[in-house]
């Protein structure tokens, strides 16, 4: 069995008629299938599921102001975006369906409803099936099929168990063998597997599923919801009282986070990545600001409050965002946020190590190109931790690394491995700057044509690019621990759970790889039978 055939047995899948025929056609940006009510407001789809219905959220495309109703929704349908789109990225990490880039179909939000290119018409309220493994839409309700594998690895079917007292079930079929072969993959693989999880549940999952620790935790899914609105405050402080204060209270929230997530990973090391988008990804739309502000000001009703959102919007709004003023560039631009994030998870850690219990810290410093960027991160966070340590009275070890997602900090990794105590290659940055793509942009543009044409046999989104990409990642590697030696190195990019990627990643000699928590079971079976060639060559010279 490969990974891909696990990856099949692990979601929910659609046992269509033959005369079912879909309405519209994306990519297959998460696998899976779910059948619900098409609704086109994350409010809506919070309310509704909280009632007990099943919705499908359906969006041009998805923001991280939408993630409470990604988390509510069954499903989620997008026009826009790729594989690696905010939608496709999200909705794997939970293990949610989702269809991305379907381009049949126009969204009117404000409408509510959706029109195919065949002129069909899905109002809010009417049901729909999204296949996340097929990429197909389809009107009505399609029966759906629930692999026992889901149920092994959510920890309630044991292979070799089932009610009846025996051991010869339908269920054990595939449960047997799947338990069997991951064990045999546990015991001959040489990588670690670790998980991406924002969330004390994403943590708990991924250890259910087998993970070692986790690679990447984004602290910037911790400034959602409610606590944007403490973001736009911290934008808009005027004076460090006032920032002082935003920035103490985000911080309580934030270590309230970490205790959870790294108690849920107890005994397992908890890669703790630094705030890295854009400061205007916490703000509001600057058009539609714009619009609310001038109807507004037309009327005499605009506040005070809202022309200084504004001001403060168009201050932060960059042509290119993700070139912008993010990742190592925020710490050393506002004041106290790397003080605040660091010291939130040096209390967490000193409160569970006060309980007994044993967190393990390694704090990821994203988006660094030049060593000196790093060095004046580091310290902060050094100065930190010792502060912490001198109040709690509790020393808190934690390595200090960083997120390699830059061609030249592939390029100086030697430079930049003397202030780092490991290497986390964020490989969906280097293959945007790499290759001058745009993630968002061009993977239903143009990317059809490329793999007819031969450019590439796999978009690069999907299976790391070797001789590119993959060349950056070896070339820091090697210069990075000739300079450091016993550097560790991982990859918590998209391509952590992808099966070629991970044999990649193997001969590349890196010790770990990162991922979404559903697919950290085929991270650890394509892991061991990466390893299986070099078992074989072993026993064979011992057979000499």
């Amino acid at each position: 069995m490969t990974g891909d055939q696990l990856a099949q047995l692990m979601f929910p899948r659609f046992h269509a008629p033959s005369d079912a025929r879909p309405v519209a056609t994306g990519m297959n940006a998460s696998p899976g299938a779910a059948v619900g009510i098409a609704v086109f407001d994350c409010a809506d789809a919070v309310r509704r599921a909280a009632a007990g219905e099943r919705v499908i959220l359906v969006r041009r495309e998805t923001t991280p102001d939408d993630l409470e109703g990604m988390i509510a929704a069954e499903g989620i349908l997008t026009s826009h975006g790729g594989r690696t789109s905010h939608a496709a990225v999200v909705a794997r990490g939970m293990g949610k369906c989702c269809v991305c880039g379907a381009e049949d179909i126009t969204v009117d939000a404000p409408g509510r409803k959706f029109r195919t290119s065949t002129g069909t018409v899905v109002s809010e309220g009417d049901l729909i099936s999204v296949d996340g493994t097929s990429g197909k839409v389809y009107l009505d309700r399609i029966p759906v099929e629930n692999p026992p594998v889901v149920d092994y690895f959510e920890g309630s079917v044991q292979p070799g168990r089932h009610e009846g007292g025996g051991t010869d079930s339908d269920e054990d079929d595939i449960v047997g063998p799947v338990h069997t072969l991951l064990q045999h993959g546990d015991r001959v693989r040489r990588l670690g597997v670790r998980a991406n999880a924002d969330t004390p549940r994403d943590a708990e999952r991924a250890r259910r599923f087998g993970a070692e620790g986790i690679g990447l935790c984004r602290t910037e899914h911790m400034f959602l919801g409610e606590r944007r609105l403490l973001v736009e405050r911290l934008v808009l402080a005027q004076d460090d009282a006032t920032r002082d204060a935003v920035l103490t209270e985000l911080g309580r929230l934030q270590r309230g986070d970490f205790e959870e997530i790294l108690a849920a990973m107890d005994g397992s090391p908890v890669t703790v990545r630094l705030i890295d988008p854009p400061l205007h990804e916490f703000l509001p739309d600057l058009t539609e600001l714009s619009v609310r502000v001038a109807v507004a000001e037309a009327t005499g009703t605009a506040e005070t409050q809202d022309r200084e959102l504004l001001q403060a919007v168009r201050r932060l709004h960059e042509q290119n965002p993700m070139l912008g003023l993010r990742g190592v560039r925020l710490g050393i631009v506002v004041p106290g946020l790397v003080e605040m994030q660091v010291r939130a998870l040096a209390e967490a850690a000193a409160a569970l190590l006060r309980r007994g219990l044993d967190p393990r810290v390694e704090i990821m410093i994203p988006l660094v190109s030049a060593v000196q960027e790093l060095e004046i991160v580091r310290q902060q966070c050094e100065h930190t931790l010792a502060a912490v340590e001198q109040e709690t009275g509790v020393h808190v070890p934690a390595g200090i690394g960083t997120m390699i997602e830059l061609p030249r900090a592939a390029l100086t990794a030697g430079e930049i491995a003397t202030a780092a105590d490991f290497f986390s290659f964020g490989t969906n940055d280097p293959t945007q700057t790499a290759w001058g793509f745009s993630r968002d942009d061009v993977e239903r543009s143009f990317f059809p044509r490329y793999l007819d044409a031969g450019v590439f046999g796999d978009s690069p989104f999907e299976v790391l690019d070797r001789s590119g990409v993959g060349r950056l990642v070896s070339v820091a590697c090697r210069e990075g621990r000739e300079v450091r030696e016993g550097l560790h190195l991982g990859v918590c990019g998209e391509h952590g759970g992808n099966p070629p990627s991970i044999h990649f990643t193997h001969a590349a000699g890196l010790d770990y790889v990162s991922c979404s928590p559903y697919r950290v079971p085929v991270a650890r079976l394509e892991a061991g039978r990466a390893a299986v060639p070099e078992k074989a060559g072993e026993l064979s010279a011992d057979s000499r």
